[in-house]
């Protein structure tokens, strides 16, 4: 139920370009190159993969970082 009402949250802030956890923009957010992906690393430590094509941030999974 819980994971029920913070996802559509959660998608709507990484719609706007921020932070699911501390809301700040991600443009903000430190970014590097990793295995041919531009990595967004956020100041309190979640991990996003920017896609270029799209211009959208989602989560990165364990494998990818």
């Amino acid at each position: 139920m819980f994971k029920n009402l913070i996802s559509p949250i959660q998608a709507w802030l990484l719609s706007q370009g921020r932070c699911v956890g501390c809301g700040e923009p991600l443009s903000k957010a430190i970014k590097a190159t990793v295995r041919g992906q531009t990595t967004a690393t956020c100041k309190c430590g979640r991990i996003f993969i920017f896609d270029n094509k799209k211009c959208t941030y989602r989560r990165a999974l364990f494998s990818e970082v």
